[in-house]
């Protein structure tokens, strides 16, 4: 929901077609984190997959462009949260909120603020049962007020008059943002039964559910808003609260709005410290100065230094980039260790392990291509900055190794 103007926009109005193209590159993936999880249950991430079975060089690059998802995670949650909470006290201007949000996520990350697994439990059923009541007054709208008949109902998949195929795999380079995070659960491999079926299965159903979900309320949505009309460069990134007002009313616009704030902002929280905890594992690994970034404040056990740090680059973010720049920017991290991982999987299980397993080629070699196909279409400006960040790393990984003993930095 949070990216869904900017895609429309971007797409011409093909959110859906976007949304089940990128499924289709992450189901892929999927399988290839599925059964790298396999080969290294204790480590679980992209870079020791692409570090151990490609060159230790392009598992760190793959290491940094994971920080720069890190990074900009809460930089596009502050955009976020404070476009929205303009929908709610409009009289305050924008950079009063940036200021105040990041201020905020900064503020409980350093006192430890965490939310239990009983209220991230209770927060996703009350987000669960606002999106039903979302989807009960969009069917009413619908068939009392819209009334699409015949080739109406196909036009959010294809729109003759707004279609390009441009602008719909440039949408789809974007659109990805909904699926990232599920990569993650490649982390579990020690906390989880049966290991080497469960974390295939669970990857693969999570982007699967995901897709389905996603497809179905942007679909929704854009039967009640065409993508022939675009969306005003002043609610783009809060476009959705904008339909479900179409569709319901205030009332369903004030609570979307303030759903998906509080989801944005628990989000925001987490990805600053995630960011933080993986800024400590680099310095503590020697990929970044040790004295700073692995120091932890005695007090709360928490990486102050590395909470700051994140913290400073999300307000500036928030003055420098719009919500759109920062979801590509972090997209060309994403898949660059989504191609990585694809490409691990492909060696490993192609080249070097004994198992025979379905597809081995077949199915990391199409995430290969189709994760590369979406990546090229990132916008040029994203795609330039994203070869900065690159090349940043590696300079800093020809310092940091020339000044350690211990060889090359790792990520921990």
């Amino acid at each position: 929901m949070g990216i869904y103007g900017v895609v429309s926009n971007v797409a011409g109005g093909h959110v859906v077609t976007t949304i089940l193209i990128a499924m289709v590159a992450m189901l892929f993936t999927a399988v290839s984190y599925g059964r790298m999880a396999r080969v290294y249950p204790s480590a679980g991430s992209a870079y020791t997959y692409v570090g151990r079975e490609l060159h230790p060089v392009l598992g760190y690059l793959v290491g940094w462009s994971m920080l720069l998802d890190y990074i900009l995670n809460p930089l596009i949650c502050v955009i976020w949260c404070s476009a929205a909470a303009r929908n709610i006290l409009p009289q305050i201007p924008y950079p009063a909120w940036a200021v105040a949000f990041a201020l905020l996520f900064t503020l409980l990350n350093l006192r430890g603020v965490r939310t239990s697994g009983r209220v991230n439990g209770l927060l996703a059923l009350g987000m669960s049962l606002v999106v039903a009541v979302f989807l009960a007054y969009a069917i009413r709208y619908l068939a009392f007020i819209a009334r699409p008949i015949g080739g109406a109902w196909l036009v959010p998949f294809y729109d003759p008059t707004t279609f390009s195929a441009s602008r719909v795999f440039r949408g789809t380079s974007i659109a990805v943002l909904t699926y990232i995070g599920f990569d993650g659960i490649s982390t579990m491999s020690e906390e989880v039964e049966n290991p080497r079926r469960n974390i295939m299965l669970a990857t693969v159903l999570t982007c699967l559910v995901i897709g389905i979900l996603s497809a179905l309320e942007v679909y929704v949505a854009q039967l009640t808003w065409p993508g022939r009309l675009p969306f005003p460069a002043s609610i783009v990134d809060t476009a959705y609260v904008h339909v479900a007002q179409r569709i319901g009313g205030l009332f369903l616009f004030h609570l979307l709005n303030a759903t998906l704030l509080i989801a944005n902002m628990g989000s925001g929280m987490a990805a600053q410290f995630g960011a933080a905890r993986l800024l400590y594992g680099m310095g503590r690994g020697g990929s970044l100065p040790r004295r700073f970034f692995s120091a932890i404040d005695p007090r709360t056990g928490i990486p102050r230094n590395n909470v700051l740090v994140v913290g400073v680059f999300a307000l500036a973010g928030a003055f420098l980039l719009t919500y759109e720049s920062g979801a590509e920017l972090l997209n060309f991290g994403a898949f660059i260790a989504f191609m990585g991982v694809n490409a691990a999987a492909l060696v490993h299980y192609r080249l070097r392990s004994p198992e025979k397993v379905p597809l081995a080629t077949t199915a990391p070699l199409l995430g290969l291509l189709v994760s590369a196909f979406i990546w090229i279409n990132l916008n040029h400006s994203a795609l330039l900055l994203g070869a900065l960040w690159i090349f940043l790393g590696l300079i800093l990984y020809f310092v940091m190794r020339r000044n350690t003993t211990g060889g090359a930095p790792a990520f921990e």
